[in-house]
């Protein structure tokens, strides 16, 4: 029996190619420009599955389409967009949509997915809260961020581990957050470890938490990250860094679903989703016993690659916009730019990539003399960006010499406010990553605990407001 698609396409061009394209493979296609002629056809007709572009000549196609589901409930919905978001995917996925294509796509995918659609129903699944596109934490129309789109919509609805990879500052963690906040598990924590950040004797504590007197300084229980995570996200950074005998328990909880404070005897049961993030290449890891395999693939269950800035600078125009736009909510001077000094700014190799740029254009923000940047105002402040890059190039040496630029009009003092600057957010996060433990503060700093306490006195910190409540 031969398959019949309606295919809702305002763009002629378009209707034609993909209609000649299915019709090749043997589909009955029947073309529409409307919502109100799609409305009318679903009336009068039945169909295997439906295409749809978003924008159309009387409607948002894709809002719409719950109207579609309840006419035609076991027909299988394709969209196709130009607008080429996160938030047109997410809406595509909340939809319940079969598929999601960013204009332009390639025809065998499309009429893959055609084929794929007409072999089974769409399956239903609970629609989520409707979120702007401004409050979504991914910014890019390149094909490279479609896909990235594309693979996080296909994980909001089930549990399944994440293993996000990609370059420092591609935005690795933001990721995480929006499968977190867009998925199922948006009403649970999302509790956030840097591997790299946490002293190798410390990392199970951390994780699994320890029992009193399991180690000296334990003199109180202590809830893990695993504990705090139950019922929501967990997102393990950096896992490249973590060590041997921490991935050997890490695996143990992962496989069982339970976990052992340290220095306890009780198996706690656990109910987390995992997304882990790496910047390195763990293949030679694997290969040479650092990094456990079988724990490799039980985090790479579904994998999420993050490209680069510099393959993908048709996205650094809406990314500096939107960057700007955070630099007035933080204090700084409201800018425009010009189209020439995007163009500037695309040309960069913006090693740091994401995190780099957004750096950069802070910076601009707050040296620019004039309401709009433009191409001079960016050449001017290249040879500091490439001498950055040169350096270290990371993003604390960048926000540094902001700030420092900021307040090099109080002399006399920049060296004491510069040093309390840094020190009090230093000793903050310290006493936030141990929970207001200032033994295990002074150790993950590096100091004595009667430092530590004399400086939380000068600085007016009080350490009890980090203590987690129980």
């Amino acid at each position: 029996m031969t398959n019949r698609v309606l295919l809702v396409e305002d763009d002629r061009a378009i209707a034609t190619v993909i209609t000649e394209a299915l019709r090749d493979e043997g589909f009955d296609v029947t073309a529409c420009s409307t919502v109100s002629k799609r409305d009318a056809l679903l009336a009068d007709h039945s169909f295997d599955v439906m295409l749809t572009d978003v924008m159309l000549e009387d409607g948002d196609g894709l809002a719409s389409i719950a109207d579609v589901h309840e006419a035609a409930p076991d027909m299988p919905v394709i969209v196709l967009s130009a607008q080429n978001t996160l938030d047109t995917a997410v809406r595509a996925s909340d939809s319940r949509a079969f598929e999601y294509f960013p204009k332009p796509f390639d025809l065998d995918e499309l009429t893959h997915a055609v084929r794929q659609a007409t072999k089974r129903s769409a399956q239903s699944a609970d629609s989520l809260e409707g979120e702007g596109e401004g409050s979504l934490p991914l910014i890019g129309r390149s094909k490279a961020m479609q896909d990235v789109y594309r693979m996080i919509t296909r994980v909001l609805r089930n549990d399944l581990s994440v293993l996000v990879t990609g370059e420092s500052g591609t935005g690795k963690e933001l990721v995480a957050e929006a499968i977190h906040e867009l998925g199922s598990r948006r009403t649970g924590p999302f509790i956030a470890v840097n591997m790299a950040a946490i002293p190798h004797d410390l990392l199970e504590s951390e994780l699994f938490g320890h029992e009193r007197g399991a180690f000296t300084g334990a003199v109180s229980q202590q809830i893990g990250k695993f504990e705090q995570a139950n019922g929501g996200t967990l997102f393990l950074d950096e896992i490249g860094d973590m060590p041997a005998e921490a991935q050997t328990r890490l695996l143990r909880a992962l496989q069982s679903g339970k976990i052992r404070r340290v220095g306890g005897r009780q198996e706690i049961g656990v109910d987390v989703r995992i997304i882990a993030a790496t910047n390195k290449d763990l293949g030679p890891m694997i290969a040479s016993g650092s990094f456990r395999e079988d724990l490799y693939y039980r985090l790479n269950v579904v994998p999420i690659h993050l490209p680069p800035l510099r393959e993908r600078r048709e996205d650094v125009g809406a990314l500096v916009k939107h960057f700007l736009g955070q630099a007035v909510a933080e204090g700084l001077p409201n800018h425009g730019i010009s189209d020439g000094a995007i163009k500037r700014l695309e040309a960069q190799r913006w090693k740091g990539n994401v995190r780099e740029l957004r750096n950069v254009v802070f910076r601009l923000a707050l040296t620019a003399r004039e309401d709009v940047i433009d191409a001079e105002t960016v050449d001017d402040a290249l040879p500091a960006i490439e001498e950055t890059a040169r350096g270290a190039g990371t993003p604390f040496e960048t926000a540094l010499q902001m700030w420092l630029s900021a307040h090099a009009s109080a002399p006399g003092a920049l060296y004491h406010s510069a040093l309390a600057a840094f020190e009090k957010p230093l000793f903050e996060h310290a006493l936030q990553q141990t929970e207001g433990n200032q033994l295990r503060a002074a150790r993950l700093l590096g100091i004595n605990r009667n430092t530590l306490r004399k400086r939380l006195s000068d600085l007016e910190i009080e350490p009890e407001r980090y203590v987690r409540r129980r």
